[in-house]
């Protein structure tokens, strides 16, 4: 009981020292005094005592300390070690302080550059430690994870078990750290302004950061896609909920911010439009947590049911809002850009990726939204899913393709690699060749399709020839093929899946084309129902086995879970795997004393959507990795210089 409330008074100490810095660090600048007073100390303790109070809550949770109220509404004495830990940011307040734990993280982090008593990155720290003092406090007030079980319990409540999987364990730390990663983005961009004479090397500063954050934001979704396909047992991997989307918000402007920040780096170039990114990006990041926590919506993702907590996070992004647009306007005459001089440009084609994805983020602001305040103000309520997003966001991806597939023949500023003839030929060559692979996979063709296939190829194709020039493989190339393959994924996925409904039973048999339009089909039999004991389950399984003409097969085996904690029903769908799709099984409510409602599902190249995420993935691994220092090469280069 004494650890929870040590792990309550760190918490504390994080607010205090937090907001005494940021006032003390104030006055001291007020005053004209730079040298009295240093951050970067306090960042340091920042972290090691974030660090502590969640390792705190980490063990109450492995502990079984159910006088704490957090630990008995998320946790059993049952409940497997693995998400006894996962528990810990399975709700409300443990994943706010879990949000304090990662703002601390990174601000302890830059207290480690070279350069950290510089009066830049002094500001940088400042502006971290101002919304960490926001954040804790919020957590002490609004979401305390420490407080006491008004009632005597001698059992935990159980944790959610649709949460119990193992993408809880990665998927919202992964996130958080994305949204938070992006923080230091606006930190360095604040402090920049907050200069007497604005930084415009900023950018440099804060490049490896913000692929930092980029890196954990795109994990962090694409394991939530991953998680609600293999666990939900819908066959889905994005279903455009609110607080997917919510997510995805700040993975679009982060990416545009990406390329701007490039743009503003390499040729002083869309400067005032990398600040205003920077900004816009780490509020929606706040805004995501909002719809978290704010009790407007029900979702799996959503855990807060006090509005109060909503109108704290609110508040929160309010004054960022304002303080820093304010801080914006005020030194906008200091921000000069070097002018575009050709359309045909590779810094033109940053402009229009830019303003793709900035295009593609407000439509799903809209979507997102407009619902939510329809409803607010008492017109009814009305449901925006899946056809308006797709209808609108499908051309974007297109001209981005095609936007995508000219950067490797343009130059930075003006002029291209190769003649104008050769890049229209190699156009022309890569969409038949994308049409055609294509082709040679279905029976009926469907024009939007075609179009990805045929512009994914040509991004493909020039990449590579970019990588085969340069004689090495950059995060662009990474990024942009992996981009092209996810394209490819999703609109198979889309338009050549398939679902059946049956009843069976064992020794029920049922045919199913082995793809959409397939002429050839498999013969699955229902062979048995298998009842055994989890955890904190028990569980109903199907045998069913899929069987070709040619005597070839394999067996799945789906589960009905009860959790009698919770008592709740779950669907452990079972996948099998192929490189053009999956078959996907999921065992529904019992019809009768024998039969099942079972999901027959064919998923139509989803690993293409996991593997593009990776190679993109892997891609940003790659600015990061020869940013750390080579000791061998600071060893050799001593040797060399000493000779």
């Amino acid at each position: 009981m004494m650890l929870g409330e040590a792990g309550l008074f760190a918490l504390i100490l994080v607010a205090v020292m937090s907001s005494v810095s940021v006032i003390a660090f104030a006055w001291q600048r007020l005053s004209g005094n730079d040298s009295a007073f240093s951050v970067t100390v306090v960042c340091r303790l920042n972290a090691l005592l974030a660090t502590f109070s969640i390792m705190v809550l980490a063990y109450l949770f492995l502990a079984d300390q159910f006088q704490f109220g957090y630990v008995a509404s998320h946790s059993n004495s049952a409940l497997p070690t693995a998400f006894k830990l996962a528990a810990v940011w399975g709700g409300h307040e443990g994943s706010m302080l879990f949000l304090v734990f990662t703002l601390c993280l990174w601000a302890g982090l830059i207290s480690f550059h070279p350069q950290h008593r510089s009066s830049y990155y002094q500001n940088v720290l400042w502006v971290m430690l101002g919304f960490s003092a926001a954040f804790s406090w919020f957590t002490v007030f609004a979401s305390n994870p420490f407080h006491f079980n008004p009632v005597f319990v001698t059992e935990g409540r159980d944790l959610n078990p649709m949460l119990q999987d193992i993408g809880l364990i990665f998927h919202p730390p992964l996130l958080y750290l994305g949204y938070i990663g992006f923080s230091t983005v606006l930190a360095f961009a604040l402090a920049a302004l907050l200069e007497p004479k604005f930084r415009s090397d900023w950018t440099k500063a804060c490049q490896l950061w913000a692929v930092s954050a980029w890196l954990l934001l795109t994990v962090g979704i694409m394991v939530g896609a991953w998680w609600a396909y293999n666990e939900l047992g819908w066959g889905g991997w994005w279903f455009w909920d609110p607080v997917e989307s919510a997510s995805l918000l700040p993975w679009l402007t982060g990416t545009a911010l990406l390329h701007t920040l490039l743009a503003s780096s390499r040729s002083q170039q869309l400067k005032m439009t990398s600040l205003s990114l920077a900004l816009v990006t780490f509020c929606l990041s706040i805004l995501g947590t909002f719809i978290v926590r704010s009790g407007v919506l029900t979702s799996v993702h959503a855990f807060a049911v006090d509005p109060s907590k909503g109108l704290a996070l609110l508040l929160i992004l309010a004054v960022t809002l304002l303080l820093s647009f304010t801080l914006l306007l005020k030194q906008a005459e200091q921000i000069r850009s070097n002018t575009i001089r050709s359309i045909v440009s590779r810094s033109y084609l940053v402009l229009i990726a830019s303003g793709l994805l900035v295009v593609a983020g407000a439509t799903v602001f809209l979507g997102t939204f407009y619902p939510m305040l329809y409803e607010l103000v008492g017109l009814g309520a009305i449901s925006v899913g899946a056809p308006y997003f797709n209808t609108l966001l499908e051309p974007l991806a297109i001209l981005a393709l095609l936007a995508m597939g000219l950067v490797p023949f343009i130059r930075w500023h003006k002029g291209s690699e190769k003649p104008k003839g050769v890049i229209v030929g190699c156009f022309i060559v890569s969409l038949f060749c994308g049409v055609g692979l294509y082709r040679l996979q279905v029976t009926s063709i469907n024009l939007s399709v075609a179009m990805i296939w045929g512009l994914s190829s040509w991004v493909m194709v020039t990449h590579c020839w970019l990588a085969f020039r340069i004689r090495t493989v950059t995060f662009m190339v990474f990024a942009h093929v992996g981009l092209a393959i996810m394209c490819v994924g999703a609109a198979m996925n889309a338009e050549h899946s398939y679902e059946l409904n049956r009843k069976m039973e064992p020794g029920s048999q049922v045919s199913v084309p082995m793809s959409s339009g397939s002429v050839t089909a498999w013969t699955i039999t229902y062979h048995d129902t298998v009842w055994y004991v989890g955890a904190n389950y028990t569980a109903e399984q199907g045998v069913i086995g899929f069987e070709s003409a040619q005597g070839s097969g394999f067996i799945v085996k789906p589960e009905r879970r009860h959790y009698p904690v919770r008592v709740m029903n779950m669907s452990e769908p079972a996948i099998y795997s192929k490189w053009h799709g999956d078959y996907y099984v999921t065992l529904g409510p019992k019809v009768d004393s024998r039969s099942y409602a079972v999901k027959i599902q064919y998923k139509a190249y989803i690993s293409w959507i996991w593997l593009g995420a990776i190679i993109a993935m892997l891609g940003a691994t790659i600015p990061l990795l020869r940013a750390v220092p080579n000791p061998l090469k600071r060893v050799t280069h001593g040797i060399v210089s000493q000779s």
